[in-house]
């Protein structure tokens, strides 16, 4: 759990950067919707925790779960630049993961969600 604490501070420390330096670019945007399908070892390896807690603290909202195929649907809901460095993190997950391709889609919300959430 050492390293959940670490990567939810770095989150933290990455939106302030942002924020104080970029103020009118990727945290003024509008909502916008990224809907990934993720393949590789993410199934058994923690990597809906991961992707939970990183959701979290960039407070993006939608959810993770697991499909009967061995990869994982990941749906967020959140600024546009804020999202592209969450997709960032996707892409390395959990220490025992090993994430293969990631299909994303791009789009306006389908419909609103109140937290993210693992399913």
């Amino acid at each position: 759990m050492q390293g959940n604490k670490e990567m939810r501070r770095l989150c933290r420390s990455l939106k302030q950067f942002c924020v104080l330096w970029y103020p009118n670019s990727i945290m003024s945007e509008k909502q916008s919707e990224l809907h990934c399908i993720v393949t590789g070892r993410v199934q058994g390896v923690a990597y809906r925790n991961f992707v939970q807690a990183i959701a979290v603290d960039l407070s993006i909202k939608g959810f993770v779960a697991n499909l009967p195929d061995g990869s994982v649907e990941v749906l967020a809901q959140g600024e546009y630049g804020v999202l592209k460095v969450f997709k960032n993190h996707l892409q390395k997950g959990p220490t025992e993961a090993r994430v293969g391709t990631i299909y994303e889609e791009w789009g306006e919300p389908s419909r609103e969600f109140e937290r993210f959430t693992i399913l």
